[in-house]
């Protein structure tokens, strides 16, 4: 049986003509490449289709051919029927102002979510947002083109670490399936997403990793990346880092890793990624973010040399039972 949520989106998709999609601040590869599918679904539909998201995407996505196709900005106030936000827990969190009148679909499969739009599908156990919108395409009759295909097998293998994070689950590997068969290419995404960082990608990596400390017996791990290291590289600042959190994430015993980013001078975006029993979305909450199971996120302020030190003992205090019985 077809979700019902589902099947009023795709009514809605095909009742409207200007559609704009957005994904959540500092967009990531599942937002991104989901995006971009859903952007040639509703082409091939007929429909005219804009992305617009309020950040810049990150590297290696800003390299795909077709990432001219999103504008980045604000979504003005009166020129679509319909938006579709990506993953994000609430309007604040697409960083869009001008969506007040609009009929809004909400596409998400975070734990935390406020169901602030007309039409809310939300579904936690999905894999990645490009699980779900394969399922969106399926009901929309689209025709799987290669690219439409690479694109979401592109999210899926970015939101589940290449099939290493914990969302994997069978849902991830029957779309991936499905999505080979209709032409999408694992070799060149691999190549694509992996095999594409540039010497000075490889220099930051050096330097975060060099600051490496562990605390609560190696069981948390923290790892630091100030503006002046991206200054210095000349690095933008949307660089995807995940690659630096998995890496420090494979130490034997860690169960979870803090990622301090400085955003501007006391103020650090800290990314959570976990494994076992340890729940970054627990951590996230506390500190007013949010995000799943084993990645999530949130903001600090404060001097640094304190932080490094308060923020680890508060997670420990808030693992302390888990971390001990992973």
């Amino acid at each position: 049986m077809m979700n019902k949520a589902l099947t009023e989106i795709a009514d809605k998709i095909i009742q409207c003509q200007r559609i704009a999609i957005t994904s959540h601040l500092r967009p990531d590869g599942d937002s991104i490449c989901t995006s971009l599918a859903l952007y040639h679904m509703g082409k091939s539909l007929g429909k005219h289709v804009e992305i617009i998201n309020k950040d810049n995407t990150p590297s290696p996505f800003n390299l795909f051919p077709d990432s001219g196709c999103i504008t980045i900005g604000s979504i003005p106030p009166d020129k679509f029927d319909l938006v579709i936000l990506l993953e994000c827990a609430n309007i604040s969190r697409s960083g869009q102002k001008h969506l007040g009148n609009y009929f809004k679909i909400n596409i998400d499969h975070h734990h935390t979510n406020d169901f602030y739009a007309d039409i809310n599908w939300v579904e936690p156990e999905a894999p990645a947002v490009a699980c779900m919108a394969y399922d969106l395409g399926k009901a929309l009759n689209i025709i799987f083109t290669p690219g439409i295909s690479n694109h979401l097998y592109c999210a899926i293998v970015s939101d589940t670490g290449s099939f290493q994070f914990s969302n994997t689950n069978t849902r991830a590997f029957e779309v991936s399936y499905h999505l080979t068969e209709k032409g999408a290419d694992p070799l060149m995404i691999s190549e694509f997403m992996f095999h594409n960082n540039s010497p000075e990608k490889i220099k930051l990596l050096g330097r975060v990793l060099s600051r490496l400390k562990t605390f609560y017996e190696g069981k948390i791990a923290v790892i630091t990346m100030f503006k002046d290291d991206l200054i210095d590289l000349k690095l933008r600042k949307e660089i995807d880092s995940e690659y630096i959190t998995t890496l420090a994430r494979s130490i034997k015993d860690t169960q979870i890793v803090l990622f301090f980013k400085e955003m501007k001078k006391n103020t650090f975006r800290v990314s959570i990624r976990s494994r076992g029993n340890a729940n970054s979305a627990q951590v996230a909450e506390h500190f007013g973010g949010g995000g799943h199971l084993h990645a999530a996120g949130f903001t600090v302020t404060g001097n640094y040399d304190n932080l490094i030190k308060d923020v680890p003992e508060k997670v420990a205090s808030l693992l302390k039972k888990k971390l001990n019985n992973g």
